[in-house]
């Protein structure tokens, strides 16, 4: 794989420095995760509509994941494999939990134990920023989670402009959208803001990180742009007077926010010369939903919700300056489970649950010279559908129909080789069958059972 290759020829010339260098014990570890965004829409996969200038530090400092995926097609369980590093089919969140104020049940449940309760056992700080999407009954928010901080939201969206935060609390909600008018939380108190969104959470990124230098930290930052609803500010909107159709011209601004964010937080770090001990990664919670915002996936097939490669190969890239190789590709695939892996190996913690992920390091320096996956699975329990993603291969088996691609030479998934090869057809199925049995059936009823949620629970609302 010539990707691979590139890859390999640069840890040659980078080895060698990278054990030279101590490294420090405890290596901050930063997520910067978008939503919604499109495989094509950062320039380190090839935007020219789109300059990402700022995004792409990331991926000239270090290492673009030209096959690195997520574990879902949508935000929730996506989320939820990240945070927690294992397949979220495992623990029954499968779906994208309604907004339920008073169920200790609809979210990521208790048993499990999140990234950044993880990294405090190793004396970490740990904060999470922006859309949280894990429940929103007090026992299910960041506090309580394992994060020593918070601000943001707790919904699966939200309004950027603050004039548009108009509810004072989440109790105040009468039905599933709602929640994207209320006042942020800055950790359990709801807050006035004066910025756009997505500025605002940037801020709040740079600030942690001037008040935590000095120790250990580790950061979640969660923008929810690109995410409808598409709103942007006119200083981000005159970037774009060129793109004629207005929907994009919104996406690429909001685009164009996250990156001055991106910007500004990686400043942060080199002024206050920490970058070299962080650990950043930058990845989207899915593809980009191209019929709806805008976005474009392009070369791949498919978009969000999809098991196409649209819906979850996503922009993916780290940076470790001077321990990993600068301006590199790898191109076997890796996971978003690999980050929570990857963080607590680094922190020399042993999480509470086995992990699904690997520490990408290793296979990112030359120390191992295998590879990270030999499969990587996903399922959708409401359409009985599964994909699996192997080396050179990806299958995904429906109700009525089977795929097979040849992902290393048809990245576009075009050809359909099922009908032609049913033995191998067979023995990936083999492979499913085997993990499924890992797996439990939903814990809690998402967006698309929310009238059957209601009339079950009358009271969803009622304070």
């Amino acid at each position: 794989m010539k990707t691979t290759i590139v890859l390999h020829l640069l840890l040659l010339s980078t080895i060698s420095f990278a054990q030279q260098r101590p490294t420090a014990e405890k290596p901050n570890v930063i997520i910067i995760l978008t939503d919604d965004q499109g495989y094509a829409d950062v320039g380190f996969n090839g935007s020219t509509e789109i300059p990402t200038p700022n995004i792409d530090r990331i991926a000239n400092n270090g290492v673009v994941f030209t096959s690195g995926y997520v574990t879902y097609a949508v935000c929730g369980p996506s989320r939820a494999g990240l945070l927690t590093g294992r397949y979220q089919d495992k623990f029954g969140f499968s779906k994208n939990p309604l907004m339920a104020p008073k169920d200790s049940l609809m979210g990521l449940p208790l048993s499990e134990e999140t990234i950044g309760a993880a990294m405090k056992k190793a004396g970490y700080s740990t904060v999470a920023f922006g859309k949280w999407h894990m429940g929103v009954h007090p026992s299910l928010r960041p506090n309580k989670r394992g994060f020593d901080e918070f601000y943001g939201f707790l919904s699966g969206g939200h309004k950027y402009f603050p004039k548009d935060f108009v509810l004072a609390d989440i109790e105040q909600s009468k039905s599933q959208y709602d929640a994207y008018n209320t006042k942020l939380l800055r950790n359990t108190e709801r807050v006035e803001e004066s910025e756009y969104l997505t500025d605002a959470l940037s801020r709040e990124a740079v600030d942690f990180v001037e008040r935590h230098q000095k120790e250990p930290f580790l950061m979640y930052l969660a923008y929810n742009a690109p995410h409808a609803p598409m709103e942007a500010t006119e200083e981000y909107l005159n970037r774009f007077l060129h793109i004629k159709d207005l929907k994009r011209r919104t996406y690429a601004a909001m685009v164009s926010a996250v990156d001055d964010g991106v910007g500004e937080l990686l400043d942060k770090l080199e002024e206050l010369d920490i970058d070299e001990n962080t650990l950043v990664f930058f990845l989207s919670d899915n593809g980009g939903p191209t019929s709806h915002n805008a976005s474009d996936n392009s070369p791949l097939r498919g978009f969000k919700g999809d098991f196409f490669e649209g819906g979850v190969r996503v922009p993916f890239a780290v940076q470790w300056k001077g321990v990993i190789p600068a301006g590199a590709t790898y191109d076997y695939p890796v996971s978003s489970l690999d980050i929570f892996s990857t963080a607590v190996a680094l922190a020399k913690v042993t999480p509470k649950n086995e992990l699904d992920g690997v520490n990408l390091i290793p296979y990112l320096t030359g120390e191992d010279k295998g590879v990270p996956h030999q499969e990587l699975y996903w399922r959708n329990y409401n359409a009985n559908k599964f994909a699996i993603r192997t080396l050179d291969s990806k299958q995904i088996m429906e109700r009525e129909t089977t795929y097979l691609f040849d992902i290393q030479k048809d990245i576009a998934e075009k050809v359909n080789l099922a009908y032609g090869q049913k033995d191998r057809v067979k023995a990936i199925e083999h492979l499913i069958k085997e993990w499924e049995m890992s797996l439990m059936d939903p814990v809690f009823m998402g967006l698309s059972e929310e009238k059957k949620y209601s009339e079950l629970h009358p009271d969803r609302f009622d304070k």
